[in-house]
């Protein structure tokens, strides 16, 4: 939820994309140590696994400005996903140092 601050604040559970309201059920949390930190409950058409992609929908206009680095968690980088192809670029990565610069 440092990158989605709304899920705890609003509340508010973004949309998913292959979501499928028969299929099985899961919790998708985030990585930080906060007690709270569930984006939301899906369902999916398989259970996830490690490295799978998981897209959430409509989520540029407050994802960007409202992002932290709550217990060092890194800020998001900025992808592009082309649709027709399925090929993801990356626009922006961020590490340590943009953790480290933000303090001072």
């Amino acid at each position: 939820t440092c990158h989605i601050p709304d899920v705890i604040e609003a509340p508010y559970r973004p949309a998913m994309l292959h979501e499928n309201s028969e299929g099985i059920p899961i919790r998708l949390g985030g990585p930080s140590c906060l007690a709270g930190d569930i984006i939301g409950d899906y369902r999916l058409p398989e259970t996830p696994h490690i490295g799978q992609r998981i897209a959430f929908l409509d989520q540029a206009h407050y994802s960007m400005v409202k992002t932290n680095t709550f217990n060092g968690v890194p800020l998001p980088s900025i992808w592009l996903w082309n649709s027709d192809t399925d090929d993801l670029k990356c626009v922006k990565k961020f590490d340590w140092t943009t953790f480290r610069d933000r303090l001072s």
